[in-house]
């Protein structure tokens, strides 16, 4: 199964998402430090979801990691990670500082 769709099933899982994004970066990455041929090395993630709601953006992005540990561990060596308003809008940025950690 390609790692995109791991980490679709493994965030809609564990977070019931009401939007969620899954972009592979990686050719954007091309001769940097963790690409490999064939991709799927750097991800983007634009997740919005209820259960984050009253936690703090570090708490949030360390619900993802864990979640996805087994994959960072392994194959993926970025992850920029979204959390947007459960409720939307969801065509425009997060907000500053977003998908940064």
């Amino acid at each position: 199964m390609p790692i995109r769709d791991t980490i679709i099933a493994k965030l809609t899982e564990a977070f019931a998402p009401t939007h969620l994004e899954v972009i592979d970066e990686s050719e954007r990455h091309h001769g940097h430090a963790g690409w490999r041929e064939g991709g799927e090395t750097h991800f983007r993630v634009r997740l919005a979801t209820h259960k984050f709601a009253g936690k703090p953006r570090v708490a949030q992005h360390r619900a993802v990691m864990t979640t996805l540990k087994e994959e960072l561990d392994t194959r993926v060596h970025a992850l920029a990670i979204e959390v947007l308003p459960p409720d939307g809008p969801f065509d425009r940025p997060a907000g500053p500082a977003q998908g940064l950690n």
